[in-house]
């Protein structure tokens, strides 16, 4: 059996820091997932988390500094985030054991609009007033234009008509 600082590459007078730096940088290392199929990276990263399943917890570690570490206690200790262990995952069921009716998927429209209701409304009246205040300006402008072309024949018409008297 090795000794657990060795494997984590720590001196045994390492801080709880320097232990835990030195598990993040080796567990990233060797992971199974960045070194898919090799068998000795999957081997090393079980020892370096079983080195800091150890070195990680303050009373483990004092009992393995001492010696006095059994197999039975490293394979029950608790994982030394103080997270409680994660419990075995059910048994998988089949979709056909389901008792009662299946239940429906998630609704997001629903989630979103119990979330962001207010803000959906808001936006929607921000909106319809927009579009009210382009149509008036589009009436306006058009309305502009007419009065514009009105006055522009009235003239005209004016000014013929002073042409033709000033004819005769």
């Amino acid at each position: 059996r090795r000794d657990l600082y060795e494997v984590l590459g720590v001196p045994s007078t390492a801080t709880a820091a320097q232990i835990k730096t030195a598990y993040y940088e080796q567990s990233f290392r060797y992971h199974p997932d960045r070194n898919a199929g090799s068998a000795a990276a999957a081997a090393r990263f079980a020892a370096v988390s079983e080195a800091y399943r150890v070195l990680g917890s303050a009373a483990l570690r004092r009992k393995y500094d001492r010696g006095l570490l059994s197999a039975e206690e490293l394979r029950d200790a608790p994982r030394p985030s103080g997270r409680p262990p994660a419990a075995a995952p059910p048994p998988p069921r089949s979709p056909a054991a389901r008792p009662g009716p299946v239940p429906p998927p998630f609704d997001f429209d629903a989630f979103y609009r119990a979330h962001y209701g207010e803000q959906l409304q808001r936006e929607q009246l921000l909106r319809a007033r927009r579009e009210q205040l382009r149509l008036r300006r589009e009436e306006a402008a058009a309305q502009g234009r007419l009065r514009a072309l009105s006055d522009l024949s009235i003239g005209l018409l004016f000014f013929l008509g002073v042409a033709i008297l000033y004819g005769l």
